[in-house]
């Protein structure tokens, strides 16, 4: 597992080693959920645009938002990582879902679910976890992309604009934390817009 200092049980459930084994196998999963085929020019990734298409928002909102909550920067690129847990502020990566999971349920017995964030999104499972059957379906890609965007399309339906629903969507509560969220997911986004437009990965 990957974190950024901290201790503990959760902390020591991976070690280097299987975190080492699994680099290859989870890279080339990664890389089919988050980026796209340079030949085909697919920006969003097709699981982002499908999720965006359901919910009806644009595919680069969310796909940014992934990339702002998740992301990880894996052989010199930004990519989200579906694996991703936030336990009490401290951001947790893990090589498979089952190691997250298992992570994740723990840090349930722990600590209050409005302190845990889960997946591609990070969703917080203390006011959302009711969109879910069960905490571990927040870190199946495609259903994390599903809630994510209909939260997006919720906040947007308050805000008129997706600038301000992408910093509802990380703090409803607004104040500073909110306003520098926004700024980096406006980064994020035109990122992507100017990466599309030159035809090269983000």
């Amino acid at each position: 597992m990957v974190q950024p200092g901290g201790s503990g049980a959760i902390a020591r459930h991976i070690s280097t080693g299987e975190w080492t084994m699994a680099t290859s196998r989870l890279i080339a999963i990664a890389l089919l959920l988050t980026v796209h085929t340079v030949r085909a020019n697919e920006l969003p990734p097709p699981a982002y645009q499908l999720a965006a298409h359901d919910a009806n928002i644009p595919s680069k909102v969310l796909f940014a938002i992934a990339l702002q909550e998740s992301g990880i920067r894996v052989r010199g690129r930004l990519l989200p990582w579906p694996w991703t847990l936030n336990i009490a502020g401290t951001p947790y990566r893990f090589p498979t879902r089952q190691a997250a999971c298992h992570a994740l349920l723990q840090a349930l017995t722990q600590y209050d679910a409005k302190r845990v964030d889960a997946g591609l999104g990070q969703t917080n499972l203390g006011y959302h976890g009711q969109r879910f059957s069960s905490p571990c379906e927040a870190l199946e890609p495609y259903r994390n992309l599903a809630v994510t965007a209909a939260l997006l399309q919720e906040h947007h339906a308050v805000t008129g604009d997706w600038v301000s629903a992408a910093g509802r969507y990380h703090r409803p509560a607004g104040g500073l934390p909110t306003a520098r969220y926004r700024d980096g997911f406006s980064r994020q986004l035109a990122r992507l817009q100017a990466s599309a437009e030159q035809g090269t990965p983000p």
